[in-house]
């Protein structure tokens, strides 16, 4: 008969994934054992694996659960109509979801691509689907990047990088605040992005990989809004 679950159980397997996200964070993917994540759960080896079967099964649900939340709330922020306030919505809501998650971020960074192709490709589907909408954000919000969709990748990744690298410096009590922090960079995104784009020569840029109606249906948002 196969064993019945606890009610606290989801519980329980959130805080498996915490404890692990700090030990790959601190001592690497490979330097971590499913024996010391139990040790550092406080539970037996044979517990654990009523939990999660592999090391990798750890790694890719701590991702997945990462991901999907950052993606749910990006989701939220794109709610806002005006485009410049919808912007620091996204970079405000990915800042205040990263509060406490640096070593969750690390490992995304760090060890993704050291799980099998197939979970790879299901975590990159959710990292892809935050660029989308950073992109369709930055294009509703700066048209001169919605009119010219080779740079429009390079913007996004750009503003992704003030944020997502954060973490390094980033300390909560000291200094600015995640909110003005994220003001700054979407400012510094908007009112420099024009100048940015027409310094930037293109001749003999490759076009971007987005689909032809897919950019028109983003230059129309732009020009919508």
């Amino acid at each position: 008969m196969a064993r019945t679950r606890a009610t606290d159980y989801d519980q329980k397997r959130l805080g498996i994934l915490a404890r692990s996200a700090k030990l790959f964070a601190e001592h690497g993917y490979t330097g971590t054992s499913i024996t010391m994540i139990a040790d550092a759960c406080g539970v037996s080896k044979a517990l654990m694996y009523h939990y999660y079967r592999s090391k990798d099964a750890v790694l890719f649900d701590l991702l997945a659960d990462h991901l999907q939340h950052l993606v749910g709330v990006v989701e939220e922020a794109t709610r806002q109509a005006e485009p410049s306030e919808r912007l620091f919505a996204i970079a405000a809501a990915l800042l205040e979801a990263y509060r406490g998650a640096d070593a969750e971020h690390q490992v995304q960074i760090s060890s993704l691509k050291l799980l099998p192709a197939e979970q790879q490709d299901e975590l990159k589907a959710l990292e892809r689907r935050l660029v989308v909408l950073m992109s369709d954000a930055i294009a509703a919000a700066i048209p001169a990047a919605a009119a010219k969709p080779q740079l429009l990748k390079p913007l996004t990744m750009s503003l992704f990088g003030m944020l997502n690298w954060h973490y390094l410096w980033f300390r909560d009590g000291k200094g600015l605040s995640r909110e003005a922090y994220a003001q700054m960079a979407t400012t510094l995104m908007i009112a420099g992005a024009e100048q940015a784009i027409a310094a930037v020569d293109t001749s003999d840029a490759k076009p971007a990989r987005t689909p032809r109606k897919k950019t028109e249906a983003r230059i129309a948002l732009a020009r919508r809004a």
